[in-house]
Parts: C-alpha cells; sequence; structure tokens
C-alpha cells in the first residue's frame, strides 16, 4: 500500500478531479491509482509525481505500457490515453487516493494537529477525549497508527499519500465516527496529506525546527499553514494564544478560531494548582465554567496540550466532564516524559527530545517538578541540522545540574566531532561530561542521583534502536533504565569513573 491504492468500485476519469483539465475520453473507469511508474497495474490512473526523488513525467510511457488507463500530470504529454492536467500532482496524488475510496474523512469527524511540538502526545490526547465522550476513535501520529480495531507502528516517519488514504478508509471501515492525524510540516509540505477533509486543525506551537529540510522559516511557517487549506466548510482553528509564532497565524486564518493559554488571554485558560514528578494538576477554565484536571503528565508543555485538546472538543460540542475523563485517562505516552518507576526515590524519565527546543520543552517540565537537581544524559545522532548542536549543549548547561553528553544515533559520523559541536555551546566546557557509550552515560547518570533528584535520559524516548556506522543495534533507553534499577542496591551506589581525557 506504499504507492498503490485499489478501489473496488472504480471511478471515471472525470470524477477524480473536478478542477483539472481533462484531455480525452473522461468516462474511462478507473480503478486504482498509482505514483510509481513500474508497479501501475492495468485499470491504473498514473500520478506523474515531481518531487526530490525524481520527475515522474519521464515514467508516463512505462506506466501506459503496464496497464495505466489514464495520466495526471503537470505538463501536456503525447499520451494515447485521457490525462489530467494539474498544477501539483502531488496535491493530486492525494485527492485521488481518498476519491477512490470514497472519501472517508469527508465520513468522520476529522482533527488535524501540528506545530513544532507537542503534536503526538496532542493527537493521542484528543483521541482519548472523543473516546471518553463516547467515539469509535482512529489515528495516525509518530507513535502509532490505529484503525479503531488493530493497532500498528508507523513503516516511515512520513507516511505516503497511499498509506494514509489506506488507514482513513479502514478507520471508517470499522465504525469510527471520528479520525485524529498528526501533520508534520515535512508531510504538509510535501502534500502527504493531501485528500484529507479536517473539521478542526490545531496549532501547539510554531518554533524554528526542520529549516534544514524547509530552508527558511517562512517555508516552514507556509508548511504549517497549509492545514488550514484542509478545512472542511464548517472547520475551525485552534490556536496557542501564548505562543508568538502561533499568534501570526490567527490573522491569516479565513476560518473560525479559538485560542488557548496560560498567560495571555484566551478563551480557554488554566492555572496550574500543584505539581510533583508523578502527577499534577491544574484549574481549566472555560468560560463560567472551571474545573480541576489531574494527569500524571507532567510541565507547563502538557498543560498547553490539554487545552488545545479542551478547545477543540469543546467547540465540537463535547461535554466538558467527558474532556476533563478524556484527559485523565491517557497517563503516559511512551518515550514523552516517560516516568520509569521501579520504586527508587529519584524519579527517572526518558524522553524523545533531540532538538533544542524539546530539550529545553522537556527540562524545564522536570525542573518545575523536582526538588533536588537535575541529571541529563543528552547527544545528537549524525542526521539533522549540526548547527543545532551548540544549542543543544546550551539548554543542557542552564536547565540541568549534571549533564552528560554521549552517543545518540551518530551512524557514520564521528562521536567525538559530534561531542565538541555540542560542548560549543556549553559557556564552561568544564560542566560537560563526555561518556560516548550510551549504556555508560545511563549507568553513570543514574549512579549519580540522589533522593529528591530527577534524571532525564533524552533523545530516544520509544526508538528502540541505536545507529552505529552501518550497524542497527537493539537499545532501549526504558529498559536500560529499569535493569539499572531493578539491579542496584539499597544503597547509594559507587560512582563509576570518569573521564573527560579525550577532550583534553
Amino acid at each position: 500500500m506504499q504507492q498503490a491504492l485499489e478501489s473496488r468500485a472504480g471511478v471515471t476519469v472525470r470524477e477524480l478531479l473536478s478542477d483539472a483539465r481533462l484531455i480525452g475520453n473522461g468516462n474511462i473507469r478507473v480503478i486504482g491509482c498509482c505514483g510509481v511508474a513500474s508497479e501501475c497495474q492495468p485499470g491504473d490512473v498514473y500520478v506523474a509525481v515531481t518531487d526530490a526523488t525524481g520527475d515522474g513525467h519521464d515514467d508516463v510511457q512505462l506506466a501506459v505500457d503496464n496497464g495505466a488507463v489514464a495520466i495526471v500530470s503537470e505538463r501536456l504529454l503525447p499520451l494515447q490515453v485521457p490525462s489530467l492536467l494539474v498544477q501539483d500532482t502531488r496535491e493530486a496524488y492525494g485527492k485521488i487516493c481518498h476519491t477512490l475510496t470514497g472519501n472517508p474523512t469527508s465520513r468522520m469527524r476529522t482533527i488535524g494537529v501540528t506545530g513544532t511540538n507537542g503534536k503526538t502526545v496532542t493527537s493521542l490526547l484528543m483521541a482519548s477525549v472523543l473516546k471518553a465522550a463516547g467515539d469509535s476513535v482512529g489515528y495516525t501520529t509518530s507513535a502509532g497508527y490505529s484503525d479503531g480495531v488493530e493497532r500498528a507502528k508507523p513503516a516511515a516517519r512520513i507516511p505516503s499519500v497511499p498509506t494514509m488514504a489506506d488507514w482513513m478508509t479502514r478507520m471508517w471501515a470499522n465504525g469510527c465516527q471520528s479520525a485524529v492525524v498528526e501533520a508534520s510540516s515535512e508531510a504538509l509540505a510535501e502534500r502527504r496529506l493531501s485528500g484529507i477533509e479536517l473539521d478542526a486543525a490545531i496549532f501547539t506551537t510554531l518554533r524554528s525546527d526542520h529549516l534544514d529540510f524547509h530552508g527558511s522559516i517562512v517555508n516552514y511557517r507556509r508548511a504549517k499553514q497549509r492545514l488550514l487549506d484542509q478545512l472542511k466548510g464548517h472547520g475551525f482553528a485552534v490556536f496557542n494564544a501564548d505562543d508568538p509564532g502561533t499568534r501570526k497565524l490567527i490573522a491569516k486564518a479565513n476560518c473560525p478560531a479559538i485560542t488557548y493559554g496560560m498567560r495571555n488571554a484566551g478563551e480557554i485558560m488554566a492555572t496550574v494548582l500543584d505539581r510533583q514528578t508523578q502527577e499534577q494538576t491544574f484549574l481549566l477554565r472555560a468560560g463560567n465554567d472551571s474545573v480541576p484536571v489531574r494527569t500524571q503528565i507532567i510541565g507547563d508543555h502538557h498543560v498547553y496540550n490539554c487545552l488545545a485538546v479542551a478547545s477543540a472538543g469543546l467547540v465540537l460540542g463535547l461535554d466538558l466532564m467527558d474532556i476533563v475523563r478524556g484527559i485523565e485517562n491517557l497517563q503516559t505516552v511512551p518515550g514523552r516524559l516517560e516516568r520509569i518507576d521501579c520504586g527508587q526515590d529519584f524519579s527517572a524519565f526518558i524522553d524523545v527530545a533531540n532538538t533544542p527546543d524539546t530539550l529545553t520543552c522537556a527540562l524545564r517540565a522536570v525542573r518545575q517538578a523536582t526538588r533536588g537537581r537535575v541529571i541529563c544524559v543528552f547527544g545528537s545522532g549524525e542526521a539533522g541540522d549540526s548547527s543545532k548542536r551548540p544549542l543543544l549543549g546550551r539548554s543542557a548547561e542552564l536547565n540541568s545540574d549534571i549533564s552528560v553528553i554521549t552517543n545518540n544515533n551518530p551512524g557514520y559520523e564521528e562521536p567525538k566531532k559530534i561531542a565538541h559541536d555540542i560542548i560549543d555551546g556549553y559557556a564552561s566546557a568544564k560542566k560537560s561530561r563526555v561518556i560516548p557509550n550510551r549504556l555508560e552515560a545511563i549507568d553513570w547518570a543514574l549512579s549519580q542521583a540522589r533522593s529528591g533528584d530527577s534524571v532525564l535520559i533524552a533523545g530516544k524516548g520509544d526508538n528502540a534502536h541505536q545507529l552505529l556506522g552501518n550497524k542497527t543495534l537493539e537499545f532501549d533507553d526504558g529498559e536500560i533504565v529499569r535493569q539499572w534499577l531493578y539491579k542496584a542496591p539499597s544503597s547509594q551506589p559507587a560512582t563509576i569513573p570518569f573521564s573527560n581525557s579525550m577532550f583534553s
């Protein structure tokens, strides 16, 4: 289902895209859609997708030879089969895939969630709230997919167009009344979510991220803004009033909008009442109503996630107490400030944070709830924007008491160079500790923890693999922490010998 999608009934060429220029017989019936010419089958429409991997227009004849009965292209081609001319074949690809399967999101209450941080947790919170309100719910997030019956881990970081259409179809076939879609900036920029129709578009935060992919902050924000274009006629947007980047979109939103916040005025507000490493309680205020909410996921950033789904839920007509129950029902999200509790007298968390912004967010959340010291283990992978590495170091120095730089999927890049890049962000390099072996780094950090301290293992979250050269090794931060805690003696363990000589 990665490249092709089929429909049992099929539709005519004329029905595929109402705004396309049709050339040839529009009454030919199409039963499938394909974006790879070599995989075309008889009865398919071939979409000549042009992207970073190549120009699909070069393979049109191969698609026809393999049985394609129609072509979708961005320019006129000498063909003996009907063709549809469009401005963007990537956009058309999604619309065709969803048309062939009966446009399932037009039949379900569908909510899209985007933002620099908090997309996954907010999406799962939204699904939990809808379920608490009585809906059967499906979702697609970076943490996993659900069609309302079965769950699966994503096969790729950015889902393909047919994959999204397939999961939406499965949700509808399984009786889901609602669907929640996590929308990354890359997926939006590449039109991977094209064809999905939304009742609500939630924006968490808009910071500077993935600039190695987008090229500029302007392009990044423009990609996020595309989510608004997928709203249904009655659709609405949800904005974070406390986030400067998100506030800029409010004036550009040609749709009803609701705002939420903790500092700036919003329709939905919250005040934190109590915070510990195990849980936090905040007061949710909506108009004249206010209700306490207790959640086992900590940090201001999670309060914002809760406010986002509460805002969307209220506009969708959900009962406030169902919303609160749904928020409280989501007790943990794998790899997102996931607390590892084995009876120890300090707190241990694992988190996916691997950018300066997400690391700062995670460390601040831990700091807010910790009465002792904050110890952080972190690193930077081979891929991505290397210019952010010093910012990672700066964040760790400012927001933790002890920071340990270690490997985090270095791939073929020299770990020593990665660590050097990170140390460049420290005001005092002596405050950095470098233990390249990730297992030893975690062991060392845990051995330093005293009663009331918190240890944050950042960078992997629920990703249970380590990339070293051309090897992919099994490595689960959470399992490593659990093993250490179960084996740890009741008395304070001895400190593991440490040396920073590689940087002397």
